[in-house]
């Protein structure tokens, strides 16, 4: 079993700045990858980043390119999602999930997910 907590999200004007922190514990010594995906209301979810564990190579989705940076502490066993220059279509529910076996943007490589925190960027 593997639990994932994310932590940082909340309201924040368009422009600022957010760190968002996915602390996993557990089997964690089994992962591959690590991504954060988001929700937005009325919207699928859709892929934001993703880190591969031990390489450390990232990828990330057009829309947040030059703005976020994912990054990871092995130590800490912890992933976090960077975000500058926020926009208002920022706005979801954002989730941080783990692969154990490949790495990409399909949610379905991911088998375990956090519950989510919300970011709302005001406009």
């Amino acid at each position: 079993q593997v639990q994932l907590v994310e932590s940082g999200g909340g309201l924040v004007q368009a422009g600022g700045s957010l760190r968002l922190s996915c602390a996993a514990s557990g089997r964690t010594f089994r992962s591959y990858a690590m991504g954060w995906f988001r929700q937005a209301p009325g919207k699928e979810r859709e892929f934001v980043a993703a880190i591969h564990w031990n390489s450390g190579s990232t990828i990330y989705t057009d829309s947040v390119k030059g703005r976020f940076t994912i990054s990871r502490d092995n130590a800490k066993n912890t992933v976090y999602l960077q975000m500058n220059s926020l926009k208002p279509e920022d706005t979801a529910v954002y989730y941080c999930a783990r692969s154990a076996t490949s790495w990409g943007i399909d949610a379905w490589r991911y088998d375990y997910w956090g519950q989510g925190t919300q970011v709302t960027v005001s406009s």
